[in-house]
C-alpha cells in the first residue's frame, strides 16, 4: 500500500490539473471500487471547482466549491494517469534517473475526471481496494476516516513532547506505537523501520523507557525520512505509480528495508540487518547499533 509520500507525490502531481479547475465531465465506469460510490457522485462532482488537492494521512482531499469533498484513497493498487490535450502530462518535473510503469491495462481505468481545460485524469485500480466518497467538508474531522488521527508526521504539532505523552508507560515496542494512525498519521512500514535505524533506536524496546532526547532525535528522523522520500518520488512497490507514470526512487537509498542479512549502514556498526515479524508486519533492523 502506498505511504504518506506516495500519496504527497501523487497529491503534487494531480494539483496543478485539477486546483482551480472545473471538473466539465466525471465518469464512472462501475458503481463501486472498495465501497460504492455515493449517491449523485457524478452529478455532484460535474460541474464542480475544485479549489484545493491537500492530503490527510493516506487520504486525497479535493476541496471543492460546493458543500463536499471528495475524499480518495488509493488502496493497494490505485493510480492516476493524467493527459492534456496536447498530450501526455509529465505531472512532475523530475529528473531522468526514473524508470516509468508500463501503460495501464484500459480494463481497470474506473473513474475519469476531465476538466474545462482539456486535463483528462484517470482512475485505475487493478484490485479494487481504493475508495472515492464524497463528504460534507463543514464536517469532515469528525468523519469516521478522520476524527480519531493523529498528528501529521511533518507539521509542528508532531513533536518530543507529543510522542513522549503518546508512549509514556507503554509497553509496546515503538515500532507497533507509530503504526497506530491515532498517534501519528500516515506513518507505514517502510519509513517507521528507515527513521527508528537512523535513530539507533530498537523497534522492540518498551516505548515509555524511550528518552525524551531520544524521542527528539526520532522525530527529527521521521521528518527526514518522509521529506527525503518526497523528494525522490516515494517508493515503487508492487503497483505504486505517480500521476506521470515515473516510478519512485527511494526504494534506492533504503538503510534497513528489505535488505536483511546486509552490513549495517551506521558508521562504525558491525552488525548485519535483520528481519523479524512485529505485529504481522516484517520489521528490519540493526540488533547491534539499535538499542
Amino acid at each position: 500500500m502506498p505511504e504518506l509520500p506516495e500519496v504527497e507525490t501523487v497529491r503534487g502531481g494531480l494539483a496543478p490539473v485539477l486546483e482551480g479547475h472545473r471538473l466539465a465531465r466525471v465518469e464512472a465506469r462501475r458503481p463501486d471500487l472498495r465501497f460504492p460510490f455515493p449517491e449523485n457522485f457524478v452529478q455532484t462532482l460535474t460541474g464542480a471547482t475544485v479549489l484545493r488537492l491537500e492530503r490527510r494521512a493516506k487520504y486525497l482531499l479535493a476541496r471543492l466549491d460546493r458543500e463536499d469533498t471528495l475524499v480518495m484513497h488509493l488502496g493497494m493498487s490505485g493510480r492516476f494517469e493524467i493527459a492534456r490535450a496536447e498530450g501526455r502530462a509529465t505531472g512532475l518535473d523530475r529528473p531522468g534517473q526514473f524508470h516509468y510503469a508500463p501503460q495501464p491495462d484500459p480494463k481497470h481505468a474506473h473513474v475519469v475526471f476531465e476538466t474545462e481545460a482539456g486535463a483528462r485524469i484517470t482512475y485505475y485500480d487493478p484490485r479494487r481496494f481504493g475508495y472515492m466518497a464524497l463528504v460534507n467538508t463543514a464536517t469532515l474531522a469528525l468523519h469516521p476516516w478522520f476524527a480519531g488521527l493523529g498528528p501529521e508526521p511533518l507539521s509542528d504539532a508532531f513533536d518530543a513532547a507529543q510522542l513522549k505523552h503518546a508512549f509514556e508507560d507503554r509497553k509496546q515496542g515503538p515500532k507497533t506505537l507509530l503504526l497506530d494512525q491515532r498517534i501519528v498519521a500516515g506513518l507505514g512500514n517502510i519509513y517507521v523501520c528507515e527513521a527508528l535505524h537512523r535513530a539507533r533506536i530498537s523497534p522492540f524496546k518498551p516505548a515509555g523507557r524511550i528518552s525524551r532526547p531520544r524521542l527528539a532525535r526520532l522525530v527529527d528522523d521521521i521528518k527526514a525520512v518522509l521529506g527525503e522520500a518526497i523528494a525522490a518520488g516515494g517508493s515503487t512497490l508492487r503497483d505504486y505509480a505517480q500521476a506521470d507514470g515515473a516510478l519512485g526512487y527511494f526504494q534506492h537509498r533504503f538503510r534497513v528495508y528489505d535488505r536483511a542479512g546486509r552490513p549495517c549502514p551506521n558508521a562504525g556498526c558491525k552488525g548485519v540487518i535483520a528481519r523479524k515479524v512485529q505485529a504481522g508486519r516484517s520489521t528490519f533492523y540493526c540488533p547491534v547499533c539499535q538499542t
